[in-house]
C-alpha cells in the first residue's frame, strides 16, 4: 500500500485546524510538522491542536533535530501527543544541519561524524524512554542520568520512528532500527545552512538503498521506505515543468522524473510514477509540502484503499 503524508506548519489557528481536517478527509496518512526551533512553530503543540479536530490521521514531527533536542524532553512531548491524540503520534528524527540551531542552545555544530554520533545516541535514548526503560548515558555526545518517562506513558505499544537522512551511517542504523527510513536526497549543506546539494542520481539512490538493506539484514520486517518530495506539479507538459530544476541540479529531464523526489505530470502520469517508484526502489511512502495538498487530491483518490473522496475534492475517481 502506498501512502502520502503532508508536511506543514501553522500560520494561524483557523487555517491550521482546517488544514488538518482537509488532509484527513482526502486520505493523507499523516500530518507532519517541521521542527526548527526559532523559525517555525513548536511541532508538538501544533500537532496537539490538530489532534483535537481529527480522529484518524497520524501526527508527527518531520524531523526533530536530535543535535539540539534532549531525550527526556522529546520523549515527553511525543508521549503527550500520543496520549491526547488517542494513539496517533509519530516521531521523525534527523541529525540536523542548520548551524543557527546549535548556536541558539549554546553549542557549536559538530562535524558530520559528531552529528551522526549524537543523532544515534539520542534516537536510542528516546526509543528506550518511550518503551519504558531507564536511560543512563555519559559520553561526549550525550549525558543523561537515570532518565525515566514515568508519565505520561504512550497509548501505542511502539510509536513509529522515522529516521530522515541521506548519510550512509544513519541509513544503516535506520535500516536496523527504524520503522520508516526517510530518504531525503540531501547532499552537502550549502552556505545558508538550510539548502542542500541533491543526491538524486540513480547511482546515488541505489547506494543509499544499499546502506538501508545492509542495516536491515536479519530483520524479519525491513523498514518502510519514504521519499521527501520536493516538487509536485500537475501539468500536461511534464518536460517543460521539470526542465529548469533538472538543469539546476545537473540531471536530464528524464533522470529527474525517474527520481522519487519529484512528482510532475498529469494525474495519470503521477499515479504511474508512484507505482514505478514502488517497483523500482521499494518506496511506498511519500511526504509532500502544504502546497501539494489540493493538486494531489485526485492522485490520492486513485491509490488502492483510498477513502471515498468528499464532495468538492476534485477527485477524478469514478
Amino acid at each position: 500500500m502506498t501512502v502520502f503524508s503532508l508536511q506543514a506548519t501553522p500560520t494561524d489557528a483557523a487555517g491550521w485546524v482546517d488544514l488538518a481536517r482537509r488532509a484527513e478527509s482526502v486520505g493523507f496518512d499523516a500530518l507532519l510538522a517541521a521542527d526548527h526551533p526559532g523559525d517555525v512553530t513548536s511541532p508538538f503543540v501544533a500537532l496537539a491542536a490538530a489532534a483535537s479536530v481529527t480522529g484518524t490521521i497520524g501526527l508527527g514531527s518531520y524531523v526533530s533535530n536530535l543535535g539540539v533536542r534532549e531525550p527526556i524532553l522529546l520523549a515527553a512531548d511525543v508521549a503527550t501527543l500520543d496520549l491526547v491524540s488517542g494513539g496517533r503520534a509519530r516521531l521523525g528524527v534527523g541529525a540536523g544541519h542548520t548551524p543557527a540551531e546549535w548556536a541558539a542552545v549554546g553549542r557549536v555544530r559538530p562535524d558530520v561524524a559528531g552529528r551522526v554520533r549524537r543523532c544515534v545516541a539520542v534516537a536510542e535514548a528516546v526509543r528506550a524512554l518511550l518503551d519504558g526503560s531507564p536511560v543512563t548515558v555519559d559520553s561526549p555526545d550525550l549525558v543523561a542520568r537515570e532518565a525515566r518517562l514515568t508519565s505520561p506513558r504512550p497509548v501505542q505499544d511502539r510509536i513509529p520512528l522515522t529516521m530522515g537522512t541521506a548519510n550512509s551511517t544513519l541509513l544503516r542504523w535506520a535500516g536496523a532500527h527504524a520503522d520508516v527510513v526517510g530518504l531525503t536526497g540531501f547532499g552537502r549543506t550549502l552556505a545558508d545552512g538550510h539548502r542542500h546539494e541533491a543526491r538524486w542520481r540513480i547511482d546515488q539512490i541505489e547506494a543509499q538503498l544499499a546502506h538501508v538493506a545492509a542495516g536491515a539484514a536479519g530483520r524479519d520486517t525491513p523498514p518502510a521506505l519514504e521519499a521527501l518530495v520536493q516538487t509536485v506539479v500537475v501539468t500536461d507538459d511534464a518536460g517543460a515543468a521539470a526542465a529548469e530544476q533538472a538543469e539546476r541540479i545537473g540531471l536530464t529531464v528524464t533522470e529527474l522524473l525517474a527520481t522519487p523526489f519529484v512528482l510532475i505530470g498529469t494525474v495519470d502520469e503521477i499515479v504511474a510514477a508512484v507505482a514505478a517508484h514502488r517497483r523500482r526502489w521499494g518506496v511506498t511512502r511519500f511526504v509532500v509540502r502544504r502546497d501539494a495538498l489540493e493538486p494531489l487530491v485526485p492522485v490520492l483518490a486513485r491509490l488502492p484503499g483510498a477513502p471515498p473522496a468528499p464532495d468538492g475534492s476534485g477527485s477524478t475517481r469514478p
